[in-house]
């Protein structure tokens, strides 16, 4: 790579993403490496709620309850969270399942995004809540836990709390949801790139960097 080229046409980057899936932290993780490491490319992120859970209750539910229903028992749900674990430590991630004891609605959490993205902040929200939920075992649901982490990040803790407590954004996250399914993307995280190219999953930074290598070639080309 020659990092001296001069820089490429901006990308935008739509993450498709819920704050309580692991593999997203991880996919995201991954992404961020790759633009790291690839300072020829500009880049935008834009963050697209997806609710893995649409029917989750705002507050949430007990973490046996929520393995019940979702893995239908608890030995499936280690064996899969050892997995994931052992993958997160590869990326510096340190997933702390034993920790988590509620499984909350992301709904807030969405919505403390993009009131984040209105300060030039929701990068560093979402990694906040990822590692809050998944490290920490915080109940990222909570509106006084999602108070302390935009605090964290630089906003001012009355105004956010002034905003959980109304309904803006609300209709939003549920109509980006809704849109994601419509364009058929069924699992997250998902990546679209330039609006046109799409990519699934947690995948390596390799992967990543060839779609981000396509794109940036269609885009100068424009």
């Amino acid at each position: 790579m020659n990092v001296l080229a001069p820089p490429k046409a901006r990308l935008g980057i739509e993450i498709v993403h819920d704050l309580v899936c692991p593999w997203c932290f991880l996919g995201v993780r991954r992404l961020m490496r790759t633009l790291r490491r690839r300072p020829d490319i500009l880049y935008e992120l834009t963050w697209r709620p997806f609710l893995l859970n649409p029917d989750m209750p705002r507050g949430g539910m007990s973490r046996p309850d929520y393995v019940v229903r979702k893995f239908g028992g608890e030995d499936r749900a280690r064996r899969l969270y050892a997995s994931i674990s052992e993958i997160g430590r590869s990326e510096g991630v340190q997933f702390r399942f034993d920790h988590i004891r509620r499984t909350p609605s992301s709904v807030d959490g969405h919505r403390l995004v993009r009131y984040a993205a209105r300060f030039g902040c929701a990068d560093a929200m979402v990694e906040a809540l990822f590692s809050a939920h998944f490290t920490d075992g915080r109940d990222v649901g909570d509106h006084a836990t999602l108070v302390v982490v935009a605090q964290a990040c630089g906003l001012d803790p009355v105004r956010v709390q002034r905003f959980l407590m109304g309904d803006d954004e609300l209709d939003s996250v549920h109509a980006d949801s809704l849109r994601a399914h419509r364009l058929g993307i069924n699992g997250v995280p998902c990546f679209v790139i330039a609006g046109r190219h799409a990519i699934a999953g947690a995948q390596e930074p390799e992967v990543i960097e060839r779609l981000l290598d396509v794109a940036a070639v269609e885009a100068e080309e424009l």
